[in-house]
C-alpha cells in the first residue's frame, strides 16, 4: 500500500513576497527574534527560493526515471528543509558548518551488500544535526549510527510490505475511540514483551506526559490520554500517516528519531548509492533479485508526497 496523500505542489501564497514578508515577522516574533520586521525583509525572497526549488526537484523526480529519484528527492527535501529553518532562524545559514549533509555513509562491500542492513552515521556538524536540534529540540549524539531497516520501521506506510516480505509486524494502529482514547491490539504486549502496567509505565517515560492502560477484552488494549495532552500524540514514540496513529512494535523503535530525519537518512543514503555505487544500484534494477529492491520503490513512492507534506504542516504550525 503507498502512500495516498496529495501534496499541494505548488503553495501559491509562497509566491507573494508581501505575504512571506508577513508570515516570516510573525514566526519571528512568536519567537522573541529582535526586529522581527527587518529581518524578515532580508529573509524573504530567500525563504521564496528555498520553496521554489524544493518544489522543481520535486516535479521533476514526479517525471524522472526511478534509478534517478533519489538524488532529485533528497535535494528537494534539503531545499523545504532550508526554508523551514529560516522561519527558526533568520541568520540561517550562519556559518558553513551547517551546511554539509551531516551524516556519513560507509564504504560498501562489492558482494552480499544488503541496503536493508547498511548504516550512515551522524556527525557532530552539519544539516542533519542542526535541523533535529532546531526544528525538533533533539540533540545528535556524534558517530551514532542508523541501521536502514530499523529507520524504514519508522515509516508506518512501509508496515504492509514488512509484513509480506518478512512477516514482521512493526507497528500497531491506536484506533480513535473518543478524541482521548484508543484502542490497540493486545499483542502488541507480546512484541514489546512487556505487561500492561510495564506498557504503561513505559509509555509515560517516553511521553513525558499521563497515559492509562487498561485490558478491554482479551485482544484490545485501551489507550487514554489527558485532554490537553492530545496534540503530544502526534510526537514520538507514536508515528502517524495522514489522521492515523501507530506504536512501534519494538524497543528498539523507541527511539527519539522523528519521521522527518528517517526520510533524511535514508535518501542521503539511497542519494549516495546511486552515484557511486554504480554497478551495484543498476544490478539492483536489471536483475531484480535483491530484496532490497520492493523496499527502496515503496519508500520513494512515500517519501515523495509524505515529505513535502510534513514538511508544508510544519511551516503551517510556525503561523
Amino acid at each position: 500500500m503507498g502512500y495516498s496523500g496529495h501534496h499541494r505542489t505548488t503553495n501559491y501564497e509562497f509566491q507573494s513576497a508581501s505575504y512571506v514578508q508577513q508570515y516570516l515577522k510573525k514566526c519571528y516574533s512568536n519567537i522573541e527574534i529582535p526586529d522581527a520586521e527587518r529581518r524578515s525583509y532580508d529573509s524573504c525572497y530567500r525563504f521564496m527560493y528555498f520553496i521554489e526549488y524544493g518544489e522543481r526537484y520535486y516535479r521533476h523526480a514526479a517525471s524522472a526515471e526511478t534509478e534517478l529519484k533519489p538524488i532529485l528527492l533528497f535535494y528537494g527535501m534539503i531545499q523545504l528543509l532550508k526554508a523551514c529553518l529560516l522561519t527558526l532562524d533568520p541568520n540561517y545559514p550562519g556559518d558553513t558548518h551547517v551546511l554539509a549533509h551531516g551524516v556519513t555513509s560507509r564504504k560498501r562491500k562489492k558482494r552480499h551488500y544488503s541496503f536493508m542492513q547498511d548504516e550512515v552515521k551522524g556527525q557532530k556538524n552539519g544539516l542533519f544535526e542542526y535541523f533535529s536540534r532546531k526544528m525538533f529540540h533533539i540533540k545528535q549524539v556524534e558517530g551514532e549510527k542508523y541501521r536502514m531497516e530499523e529507520v524504514l520501521s519508522l515509516i508506518p506506510e512501509m508496515s504492509s510490505l514488512f509484513e509480506r516480505m518478512n512477516g514482521k509486524v512493526i507497528c500497531y494502529r491506536a484506533i480513535p475511540l473518543t478524541p482521548t482514547s484508543f484502542t490497540i491490539q493486545s499483542s502488541i504486549l507480546d512484541s514489546l514483551n512487556m505487561t500492561g502496567e510495564r506498557f504503561e509505565s513505559f509509555l509515560k517515560q517516553q511521553i513525558k506526559g499521563e497515559i492509562q492502560v487498561f485490558t478491554q477484552s482479551r485482544d484490545l488494549l485501551t489507550l487514554k490520554v489527558e485532554e490537553g495532552f492530545k496534540k503530544e500524540l502526534f510526537k514520538r514514540p507514536f508515528l502517524s500517516s495522514h489522521e492515523d496513529l501507530y506504536l512501534p512494535a519494538e524497543r528498539i523503535q523507541y527511539n527519539p528519531i522523528t519521521e522527518i530525519m528517517a526520510h533524511y537518512l535514508l535518501l542521503y543514503n539511497l542519494s549516495m548509492i546511486c552515484r557511486y555505487e554504480t554497478e551495484w544500484w543498476g544490478d539492483l534494477f536489471h536483475t531484480q533479485e535483491s530484496v532490497d529492491l520492493p523496499f527502496i520503490l515503496q519508500f520513494l513512492e512515500v517519501t515523495s508526497e509524505k515529505v513535502p507534506d510534513l514538511l508544508y504542516e510544519f511551516l503551517e504550525m510556525r503561523k
